[in-house]
């Protein structure tokens, strides 16, 4: 376990480290790391004078399967955090169910999971998983790995504000949140979901409307106004010159790709001369949409 790898390198028990070729007591680490501590990035020779917990750390990091110079860039806090520090976090998550094989992308993705602390930032979070969203604690590993991000986010400034605002929005469904949109908790209310939902507003719909649309697909709320919203409905408005009604009906309509999808689709339905609903248009599979294609002989609306 990763645990056990970390215990055995906690500080207490290496005041005096045997030589390396005497040490038979840590099989963790029997098996070739992926990077070798001497061609470690991080170990040069401006760094000789690292201390042993460091390089150790390192090594235990690597051991588990971390990227331990990526972590240690993207969370410089690490530096100073105790071997036993980590090892307690490695526990405590284990301890919720977390298994060995989740941290390599859960620390990848997040290592300031790794200088969290237990009481104040990482516990907070299980309670409000089991508190707030009704998820029983077997079911927390498969919240966490949907979105990682939850460990490091604030109950207080940043999880509860969200769901707040969610709730208010008309998100009833606590299981829908938790197990496949809970990235929304992870988002900003003023500098996120308030923005999106105003750009809806101003495409022409009204706040109603709008509101329909993102309970219809939550979606909406994670993508980018520049690199998503906005070239999408220029397409949608200039070229398909399709009626809003439509798009109020079918919002999933961002969710498919511009340039894989909707360009594609929507040129062949137009050299076909046949006239597809927004939704048939992107939803069906190539082969279904082959087929509305050659039933257009019989139909010009379908």
């Amino acid at each position: 376990m990763a645990a056990a790898a970390f215990h055995s390198y906690s500080p207490q028990e290496q005041q005096h480290p045997p030589a390396p070729q005497q040490s038979t007591d840590t099989p963790q680490l029997s098996k070739k790391p992926k990077t070798l501590l001497h061609k470690h990035p991080l170990y040069t020779p401006v760094h000789t004078k690292l201390s042993l917990q460091f390089k150790e750390k390192i090594l235990c990091l690597e051991v588990i399967g971390v990227d331990s110079g990526k972590a240690l860039s993207l969370n410089p806090l690490i530096h100073s955090t105790s071997l036993n520090s980590i090892h307690n976090t490695i526990t405590f998550l284990q301890s919720k169910g977390i298994l060995q094989k989740d941290l390599p992308r859960l620390i990848g993705m997040c290592p300031k999971i790794l200088t969290a602390s237990i009481d104040n930032e990482l516990a907070p979070v299980f309670r409000f998983l089991s508190h707030d969203l009704n998820v029983p604690d077997y079911n927390f590993r498969r919240v966490i790995n949907k979105c990682p991000r939850l460990l490091v986010s604030s109950v207080k400034d940043q999880l509860k504000p969200a769901l707040f605002y969610l709730k208010r929005l008309g998100f009833r469904d606590l299981n829908a949140l938790a197990y496949q949109d809970c990235v929304l908790l992870v988002s900003n209310v003023e500098n996120t979901l308030m923005p999106k939902l105003n750009y809806i507003v101003s495409l022409g719909f009204s706040r109603s409307e709008a509101v329909e649309m993102v309970l219809r697909c939550p979606g909406l709320f994670t993508f980018s106004l520049d690199n998503n919203f906005k070239p999408k409905f220029e397409y949608f408005d200039e070229e398909m010159k399709r009626d809003m009604e439509e798009l109020k009906e079918f919002p999933q309509y961002f969710a498919f790709s511009l340039e894989k999808r909707i360009k594609p689709r929507h040129l062949e339905a137009m050299e076909s001369g046949v006239k597809i609903s927004l939704a048939l248009l992107l939803k069906t599979t190539d082969e279904e949409f082959a087929e509305l294609l050659r039933q257009g002989n019989n139909s010009r609306n379908l």
